[in-house]
């Protein structure tokens, strides 16, 4: 009773009847072998907490193969065509494995499974024999049932995770704030991301009924992961509830021998997201409409001279002109200047550059508005 949860597994472990893993045998493209592994190879971490942890599942069935890698917070799974002699499974050793089909010298690649678990990859003259560990070892990812479900376009979501993520927290104290917060309310999705200094916030308008309101903290892993894999076709489903999400992302069947679609599951940050809507200005009494990559431009070069001392721009606004200045003791001042359409008071307020340069280039459009209130008021 008193005997610790690890020993008491690895005794079940050692008493379990061993599973009888069947003779796995296909035929794959090699570059299409290399891109799918390629698809989940980030999931796993450099320093796995388990053996199996660092191995992809290899699942062959009549016309394609699936496969699967976990870190058990986050999960991915993609499936690929290949000619399927014998249908089963194995779980190999995912950065050594991608290694070698990347250099294999022949496009045609047989893989072959024994009984035991060892594995007989062939190609051209090459030849590898790799030891794996059987399927009954691997975590497998959670199927989900009814929970609140989405569809979106890729390209859509991916430009809203781009237009918040940099402003996400790194700062793992506050973890609430270690992710993208995805709020489905109102007749909108809202996609939200601050770590305390700024905040980034895009809505887009869409049908929510009330049964499928709902919101979740994504975490960043997840965030990064599903921002790379959103190009893969039209559109994503995404399903949730209170403890997890699963990303469904439609493939083109035409392209790197991807079939239907990749499969991304990740556990949520649990918690209460700040309530970010009391932190954005109510009323800014100068609004400047600016070039984009001027303004960017601009900013990136006076911020040359900041260093981690004094890491401050300054923006003058004046009569038809905005000027920017920096300086630091250990090195010098940049000024620069630009023409606006402005009438107002002259005002001068500091930021920090990277909060004004992440954003502009999260960006896509030509010109943005600047808004400004007084010298310690938030900027928008």
């Amino acid at each position: 009773r008193s005997a610790p949860l690890a020993s008491v597994a690895s005794t079940c472990r050692r008493f379990r009847r061993p599973a009888l893993t069947l003779p796995m045998k296909f035929k794959i493209n090699r570059d299409h072998f290399s891109n799918g592994l390629a698809q989940v190879l980030n999931v796993v971490g450099s320093k796995a907490t388990m053996p199996i942890l660092s191995n992809v599942l290899i699942e062959a069935e009549k016309d394609h193969i699936s496969l699967t890698t976990t870190n058990l917070d986050l999960g991915i799974r993609c499936k690929i065509k290949a000619e399927v002699k014998e249908t089963g499974s194995v779980t190999l050793p995912v950065k050594r494995l991608a290694t070698i089909v990347r250099e294999l010298p022949n496009v045609d690649v047989t893989l072959d499974a024994s009984p035991n678990h060892q594995v007989k990859l062939t190609s051209g003259g090459s030849n590898f024999r790799i030891m794996g560990i059987g399927k009954e070892e691997f975590p497998p990812l959670p199927e989900f049932g009814d929970e609140k479900a989405y569809s979106l376009e890729q390209a859509e979501l991916a430009t809203m995770l781009k237009s918040v993520s940099y402003a996400q927290s790194t700062d793992e104290t506050r973890y609430i704030l270690n992710g993208v917060y995805f709020n489905f309310k109102d007749g909108k999705l809202s996609l939200v991301a601050t770590d305390g200094r700024r905040l980034a916030l895009i809505a887009k308008e869409m049908e929510v009924p009330a049964a499928s309101a709902g919101a979740i903290i994504l975490p960043a892993k997840t965030v990064g992961e599903l921002t790379r894999l959103l190009d893969k076709g039209e559109k994503v489903k995404i399903n949730f509830n209170d403890r997890r999400a699963a990303f469904q992302i439609a493939t083109d069947k035409d392209t790197s021998g991807l079939i239907d679609h990749v499969y991304l599951y990740s556990k949520v940050v649990e918690g209460n997201y700040p309530n970010y809507q009391q932190v954005i200005p109510k009323e800014t009494h100068q609004r400047i409409k600016l070039e984009r990559e001027l303004f960017l431009h601009c900013v990136h070069r006076a911020a040359l001279v900041c260093s981690e001392k004094s890491n401050s721009i300054k923006v003058k606004l004046s009569s038809n002109l905005l000027e920017i200045t920096a300086q630091s003791p250990d090195f010098g001042e940049a000024h620069e200047s630009m023409a606006i359409g402005y009438s107002g008071p002259e005002l001068q307020v500091a930021f920090n550059p990277a909060f004004l340069m992440d954003p502009l280039r999260a960006l896509t459009k030509d010109e943005v508005f600047f808004e400004v209130k007084d010298e310690v008021s938030p900027g928008v």
